[in-house]
């Protein structure tokens, strides 16, 4: 198994229980997550080696939030220590035509206000074979654009694959540069980029083709979809591989779920899930790319089966509260094969 090596912000994420509001909530559920760290557990859970880096403060706090990840098989020993804060999040789950909300309280944080020398990304990324990265860590400061251009540079000049999670968040982007301005001299360094059809169009300025699926006889526009991975290659000509993953919300519990994969003028596509009783959702697009770097480490020769595997891990995510995606390479193949029924396994 490879090691891969991921850069970003885990948090602290409190959640009201059930499907409560948050003007009702007098408790909050903790867990810890964020993209990036959550990339690594999925890669841990497959047995990689997997390393998670990042800043965290000294304090209990910050110590649980690397604990977390433990528990889980990632690699801490590249955790920079120091700085004054946890970045939290606030999550309340909706309910059928009720969406969820997202409340961030990240600013200044350790990771936002690490400075690139905090981290000696040659020794970081020593024997490594993916470095994975994305636009959230870019989106928090200058310092956090800063530190992924380096990591970058190093994953280069080692060479190492690189693969870039888009990660648009508009409320995140408050530091007087646009995601854009930030993002397309960043991914230039990609062989692999992944993304929403809203992602790349913030970045890349491409319209999106759509996905209106409600169920799962929609026909994907393959043509559409096809230009639109050209336009990508055409702006990041490195990238060797444009995955999307596609999603249409019917309620907030139920969504449908496809993926494109282009690469070198050749277009792949899956099948759609129709998740009708969906647990939790956040963490679904990292649950993606854990599945796409291991399929893409683990079967380099078979495109298809690795966008099969990326978008099964990505399915079973949205069945798995929390932000980590507590499966197995065992369970993700059981689904790609059909499996749907959800009977008791005895």
């Amino acid at each position: 198994m490879g090691k891969v090596v991921t850069l970003g912000e885990i948090m602290l994420r409190l959640s009201t229980p059930g499907n409560t509001r948050f003007v009702q909530s007098d408790s909050f559920d903790v867990v810890y997550g964020g993209g990036e760290a959550n990339v690594a557990v999925s890669c841990a859970n497959y047995g990689h080696e997997a390393y998670f880096v990042t800043k965290l403060p000294k304090h209990e706090i910050g110590q649980s939030a690397v604990n977390a990840l433990r528990k889980y098989g990632v690699k801490t020993d590249f955790i920079c220590r120091g700085g004054d804060r946890v970045g939290i999040y606030y999550l309340e789950t909706g309910a059928s035509m009720r969406p969820s909300k997202v409340i961030y309280d990240r600013a200044h944080s350790a990771i936002a206000e690490a400075d690139p020398c905090d981290f000696d990304f040659d020794a970081i990324m020593e024997g490594a074979d993916w470095f994975h990265w994305s636009g959230i860590a870019a989106s928090l400061s200058q310092e956090g654009a800063d530190a992924c251009l380096e990591a970058l540079q190093t994953a280069d000049r080692l060479g190492l694959t690189i693969s870039c999670d888009l990660n648009f968040r508009k409320k995140l982007w408050n530091y007087g540069k646009s995601a854009s301005e930030v993002m397309l001299p960043l991914v230039q360094y990609s062989d692999v980029i992944f993304g929403a059809e809203p992602e790349y169009k913030e970045i890349f300025g491409i319209p999106p083709v759509g996905f209106k699926a409600v169920d799962t006889s929609y026909p994907l526009d393959l043509s559409g979809f096809k230009v639109f991975g050209q336009k990508v290659s055409e702006q990041a000509p490195r990238c060797q591989k444009m995955f999307l993953e596609l999603r249409n919300t019917i309620t907030s519990n139920h969504n449908l779920l496809a993926a494109i994969l282009y690469s070198k003028g050749t277009l792949r596509h899956t099948g759609i899930y129709d998740i009708v009783h969906e647990v939790d959702r956040v963490g679904a697009g990292d649950a993606f790319v854990g599945g796409m770097i291991y399929g893409l480490l683990t079967y380099p020769d078979n495109d298809q089966k690795t966008l099969e595997f990326a978008l099964a891990a990505s399915a079973l995510k949205n069945t798995i509260y929390g932000d980590f995606n507590q499966v197995t390479v065992e369970e993700v193949e059981e689904l790609m094969q059909g499996n749907t029924s959800g009977r008791v396994v005895r």
